[in-house]
């Protein structure tokens, strides 16, 4: 036997301030796509806004239901829109934030693992990485420069 160590690198920002341009206003654009999630229920309101190759910026936000698991995380509904939407693109970076009406969030709130997976799709699909910025509705933002430094022992086409 021997012992494997699985390493991930992340990146933080103290504030939206220190990140750099085209980040920030991606962030922007997923504060937006927060403001407008339908979370009657959660009280957790996602926003997920993706940039592709070809210049455009898709949004998206948590949609839920009195029947949870018909709900949608931010991230699938962004990534699933720009899947059938522009599906010879590749996407650039993501930007993530997550507020609650419960408690405040101010640490960075990552994908969940759902999540993780469908971006995993579209990364291992591409074969490039996706950057992937995120944070809670105030404070501190974490990069991870791919989606592997967040799951990195990933479930793909290769072990069908």
């Amino acid at each position: 036997m021997k012992e494997v160590k699985i390493e991930s690198t992340l990146y933080v920002y103290e504030n939206i301030e220190e990140l750099p341009v085209e980040a920030a206003h991606l962030m922007q654009k997923a504060f937006q796509a927060r403001d407008r999630a339908y979370a009657p229920y959660s009280h957790f309101n996602v926003g997920a806004a993706i940039l592709l190759d070809n210049g455009e910026i898709i949004t998206g936000n948590n949609q839920e239901n009195a029947s949870y698991p018909s709900g949608l995380c931010a991230e699938r509904t962004a990534i699933y829109y720009a899947g059938s939407q522009y599906p010879n693109a590749k996407v650039v970076r993501m930007a993530i934030s997550a507020t609650s009406k419960n408690k405040p969030t101010s640490n960075p709130i990552p994908p969940c693992g759902a999540c993780r997976q469908a971006i995993a799709e579209y990364e291992v699909k591409q074969d490039s990485p996706i950057e992937i910025y995120f944070m809670g509705e105030i404070g501190k933002i974490a990069k991870s420069g791919s989606l592997a430094n967040l799951l990195p022992l990933v479930f793909d086409k290769s072990v069908l």
